[in-house]
Order: structure tokens, then sequence, then C-alpha cells
């Protein structure tokens, strides 16, 4: 539930062209190396600089490393849940592995280079990620001004993007996100014209890391019921064949770990952008305080699921997946400030409400003004900036329970997009 002044634009459902367009989209970009050029120059560069990282020893990707570790823990027997940090795990990077086992199972090819270059690889994977994802949002736009070109907007957008908190962190950390957003979205936005592979990628991404299972009922909103089921039956089946694998560290989690959001750190943090660290904040670690976050996202879902058919049937797919995405942010126990990298296709979208050619004065102000605020929330670290608890001194102050009102606002600013959107939005349709 996020969009600032976004117009709700009741046009006939796009109609898939009869060429799939991702060839299509393949075959013109080849066609410009310049264009090559500049989308592998950053991947690259991130590969490379794994690379100089492990020459140095320098330290970077604590998330990656414990991927890694858990990929090596898999494949040498040890145990992924029964100790705080697994064994290969570096001494800067001593952190419990949190994810799913089937998480494990596909991290595995990490486990084949040494802890920097798989940060560097990963993170090569993560920015080519970022690309697919700006470039599926963009072709999925039922419109957009004429200087909104997918080739050049994907490089400017992508380039861009590196700016904002939430991207960079996570390829600072190592982290997923980038990679299982694009499984979602070209699941969403592009499989969906397939007859057999609909819901697959959600599916994946769901065995990875719980939270994108949010997605399958949105593919169900969307009358994609095969689709939906589909996403259900491959995570099913990942989780059936980890079990035969590793039964122990299956039963460890869906028994143990899985009900422990701590695992990932405290939840009251400045990070957890989620309804439940709100809570959390708000009531002085209240032990009720996630049932009241669940209550309020079960109220939100009414609207959620209002404005996903609404956008579905008013042929805006995007718009439509991402109500889902943030909503699924908002209600996930531990959402942290990196896992918010669904600005992305959030800023495209907003792009393409943007007019031909700018007004003058204060309509361009008031064009800008949706774009500019969800840029200037997202790009000026404002969380980096609040009184914060220190998370190597666990026992000490929690400053988070003593802010002032101001630093309430402030620090909540990421979920307060998607909570204050939503509401200007269904302000606007009513009036209408």
């Amino acid at each position: 539930m996020a969009w600032f002044a976004l117009r709700v634009r009741v046009v006939a459902p796009v109609v898939p062209p009869a060429q799939p367009w991702l060839r299509e989209s393949l075959r013109r970009l080849f066609a410009r190396p310049a264009i090559v050029a500049a989308l592998l120059a950053v991947p690259v560069a991130v590969l490379v600089g794994g690379i100089v990282c492990w020459v140095i020893d320098w330290r970077l990707g604590v998330d990656s490393a414990v991927y890694r570790s858990g990929a090596i823990a898999l494949l040498t027997g040890e145990p992924l849940y029964d100790s705080d940090f697994l064994s290969s795990e570096p001494p800067w990077a001593r952190l419990p592995f949190t994810y799913p086992p089937t998480g494990a199972l596909l991290f595995v090819p990490l486990a084949l280079f040494a802890t920097q270059i798989s940060w560097g690889v990963l993170g090569a994977l993560s920015v080519l990620a970022l690309a697919l994802v700006v470039r599926t949002a963009i072709q999925s736009l039922p419109t957009r001004p004429t200087w909104m070109t997918p080739a050049r907007t994907t490089v400017i957008v992508t380039v861009l993007a590196l700016g904002l908190e939430p991207v960079w962190r996570t390829l600072f950390l190592g982290q997923i996100n980038l990679i299982l957003m694009a499984l979602v979205v070209v699941d969403v936005l592009v499989l969906g014209r397939s007859r057999y592979l609909g819901g697959v990628l959600v599916g994946v991404a769901a065995a990875v890391k719980l939270t994108p299972l949010i997605f399958v009922p949105h593919l169900w909103l969307v009358g994609r019921r095969a689709d939906a089921v589909r996403a259900v039956v491959t995570f099913a089946v990942l989780q059936a064949l980890i079990f035969v694998i590793i039964p122990h560290d299956f039963r460890q989690f869906w028994s143990v770990a899985v009900t422990n959001p701590e695992r990932t750190g405290p939840t009251f943090w400045a990070g957890n952008q989620s309804l439940n660290g709100l809570m959390l904040r708000l009531t002085d670690l209240a032990p009720w305080a996630l049932g009241a976050a669940i209550a309020v996202g079960l109220l939100l879902a009414v609207p959620a699921v209002f404005l996903v058919r609404r956008y579905h049937l008013a042929g805006q797919p995007l718009t439509a997946l991402l109500v889902t995405a943030f909503f699924g942010v908002l209600l996930s126990p531990v959402s942290w400030s990196h896992h918010y990298v669904w600005v992305v296709p959030l800023v495209v979208l907003l792009l393409s409400r943007l007019p031909d050619r700018l007004p003058e004065g204060w309509a361009r102000v008031r064009d800008l003004s949706g774009i500019g605020a969800v840029v200037l929330v997202f790009a000026s670290c404002v969380l980096l900036i609040m009184r914060t608890s220190d998370p190597n001194r666990l026992a000490g102050e929690k400053p988070e329970l003593e802010w002032t009102p101001p630093e309430v606002l402030l620090g909540s600013a990421y979920l307060l997009v998607p909570l204050v959107a939503g509401v200007l939005v269904l302000t606007r349709m009513r009036r209408r």
C-alpha cells in the first residue's frame, strides 16, 4: 500500500504480445554495445572488488559469509541451528543461520569460492537482478512518458538506485534481497504468460526466505490460481527434498528456529521497519506487541486486497504487485531496512506518472513531489543518524525505547511511506 499521489487509470488489461518481450528486449539490447557495456560495468566492478577484498583481507559481506557457511555446513553434515554460529564463519561474521534449510541448499554454489569472492559473486548477480527488475517493471507499464525509453531508463535507474540505502546496504552486507525480488518480479510480471512455469520462481524464492510466500495469495487474487498452486507445490517439493537430505535441521527449523525472530537480532532495533518493530518500540517491548502488530496487519489486509484487485483489473500489474510487496514488508515480524529494495520498482512506477514535459512553477513541484519524497526518504539514510542500540553491546542501553515523538516519526520513515501513501490513494479514490 504505497504510492504518493498515484492516479488510478482504468484501462483495458494489457494483452501480451505474440512474441515474448524478454526475447525481443535481449535482441534489441545486444544490438547496442554501449548499453551492454554500461549494464555490465557495475557488476564486473563488484566482482573485481570481491577478488581485491580477498587478496587484501578486507571484511565485506557479513551475510554472504553466513550464506556460504550454511552451504558448507550442509555439505559437511554440520547442524545449521544447534549453535549460535557455524564453524566455517570467519571471526568477523559470527552470526546464526536464520534461513530455511532449503536456503542452504540453494546457497551451495557460494561454497565454491572464498568468503570475499563469494560476496563479489553474489553482489554482481544482485546488480544484474536489479537491472532485470527495472527493465521488467518498465515493460509492464501500461503507459509511460515518451522520454522513458526502456534501454536508457534501465541503465540510468539501475545506477542511480545504488544510492538508495536499501540497495547499497544489500550489496555491502551480501544480502539476497535483490535476487529474490527479481525472482518474484519475473514470475508475477512475465511468467504469467507461461502455461507451466508461472509460480515456480515464487516457490523457489519462498524456499530461500519465507517472506515471498505473501505472493502466493497475490497470484490467487489476480486470477492466476494454477500458478498459486504451482508456487506452493514448488515450495513443498523443496521442503520434502531437504527433509530427505537433513531431517534433523528440517525439524529444528520448523519447530524451533522459525518461531524465534530474535535469531536475526533484537527486533526492537530501529532497522526493523515492520509493524512489529514499531509496536515493540512504542510499547516498551510489551509481550503483546507482536499480537497487536498482527491485528493491525489484518486490518490493513482489507484495503490491500481491494487495491490489488482494483489495480489488476485496471491493467496495472506492477502497481498491484507493489501493494502486495509493501504489505508483506509491513506484516513480516522482521523487516530490516535493506528489505525495502521494493522502492526501486516503485521509483520506476512514479517516473511513469510524470508527463512528457514538466510544467513550470508550482505544477512542476506538484508533479515531482511523489517521487521526490520517496527518493528523499530512502536515500537520506535517516535511520543511520537516529539514536540506536549498539549491536555489539546487546545488554546495553536501548535508546529506541526512549525516542521522543519526532524521533519516532523519523525512525519509522520507511514503514510510514506505504502507510501514508496508501491513505492518500484510498482518499483520492473515494473522492472520485
